[in-house]
């Protein structure tokens, strides 16, 4: 888990922990979505969406890395 962490307000309808943390780094953030729910106890309960003035603590990636997946062949 970071060290360092980022507390996050959330001040629109209808946002999603994964909206606000592809806001923060736009691109995919593998396993991210996770530590921020093993970091913030309660968060997961709120539900999908997230009530308006939540406030929670988010991970700093300092050097994020785009992971490559494997290609998918059908045939």
């Amino acid at each position: 888990m970071a060290d360092l962490t980022e507390t996050i307000e959330v001040r629109g309808d209808a946002v999603t922990l994964s909206l606000i943390i592809w806001r923060r780094y736009r691109r995919p953030m593998f396993g991210l979505v996770e530590q921020t729910l093993d970091l913030n106890p309660g968060l997961a309960e709120l539900g999908p969406i997230l009530p308006v003035g939540t406030v929670f603590d988010l991970p700093v990636v300092l050097n994020p890395e785009e992971k490559i997946l494997d290609p998918i062949t059908l045939w």
